[in-house]
């Protein structure tokens, strides 16, 4: 049983993870159980090049950092599982006891975020009733968002970046990512507001 499962391994899901993955010193995150589908082939990044995303090198290739961040997860914080070469299907259940499955396997789960693109080619069965037009792209892109309030589905389901409603940016999908582990680390904790933070000072 996973206390939280991450669906989408592009920006905004593996920024999620990374600042769930680094709160791992808290009292309130030791015993958490946190996963990763890490489904990369649809990501908008794969012919992405970066010349205006803040922290990130003039050229950068989306293609790279796909990887880089893959390695990133695994090197810091290796207590975060990664679930490689599966795609999820459907969702069942209701929080806090949800069923993922893929093409491949099954995993229960208390919590889920949904780090997917916004093409409307979404098609997780058990989630297609959230499925609304995208409030911030262009009407005869046919782009998809899932309804929310905050990036809050419903109790237990997240959804992060494009399919949250939020324009397709780096740096906004990032920060829409790491404000739902935000958000987690908070239900977490009891409702007092959390963060993770590395400082040189410590």
């Amino acid at each position: 049983m996973f206390d939280v499962l991450i669906i989408g391994g592009g920006v905004s899901g593996m920024s999620c993870a990374l600042v769930l993955g680094s709160a791992h010193k808290k009292v309130f995150v030791q015993d958490k159980k946190i996963g990763i589908i890490t489904h990369q082939k649809t990501s908008s990044l794969q012919e992405a090049l970066f010349n205006n995303a803040y922290g990130i090198p003039a050229g950068k290739l989306g293609s790279e950092l796909l990887t880089e961040s893959v390695q990133h997860l695994q090197e810091l914080y290796p207590h975060v599982t990664q679930i490689d070469g599966e795609k999820v299907l459907k969702v069942s259940g209701e929080f806090p006891n949800f069923t993922v499955t893929t093409n491949k396997n099954s995993y229960q789960t208390k919590a889920l975020v949904l780090a997917l693109g916004y093409s409307n080619t979404f098609d997780i069965d058990g989630l297609m009733h959230y499925v609304e037009p995208h409030k911030k792209a262009a009407v005869e892109k046919q782009r998809i968002q899932l309804q929310n309030e905050d990036h809050k589905v419903a109790d237990g389901i997240y959804v992060a970046g494009t399919l949250a409603g939020w324009r397709s940016q780096l740096a906004i999908a990032a920060g829409s990512g790491a404000a739902v582990a935000t958000d987690i680390l908070t239900f977490w904790n009891n409702g007092i507001a959390a963060q993770s933070h590395d400082s040189i000072k410590k």
